[in-house]
């Protein structure tokens, strides 16, 4: 139990640094990952207009809400800026 935990510990480390580099092929995956490491946990919106449109909460109530990227995967490098100053990893 304790080296898989070291490897997806290891594993997020290394994502978020990725992040912080604002790449240009950051995935949705990773970012919800990225956010799951922070703290943050999706919240279903259950509304049938929600769309693409989600919602992670953290411990603290702090909400971020994002258009998940369609038809591409990849998070526009903008996104990850205004992330990148809310959270201050």
């Amino acid at each position: 139990f304790l080296v898989t935990y070291n490897f997806v510990m290891s594993v997020n480390k290394k994502l978020l640094e990725k992040f912080k580099s604002i790449p240009k092929d950051l995935t949705w995956i990773e970012l919800v990952k990225i956010l799951s490491y922070l703290g943050y946990e999706g919240v279903s919106n259950k509304v049938k207009t929600s769309g693409s449109i989600y919602k992670f909460l953290n411990n603290e109530n702090e909400v971020i809400i994002l258009h998940k990227p369609h038809p591409s995967t990849i998070v526009k490098q903008y996104i990850i800026e205004q992330l990148l100053s809310k959270l201050n990893p």
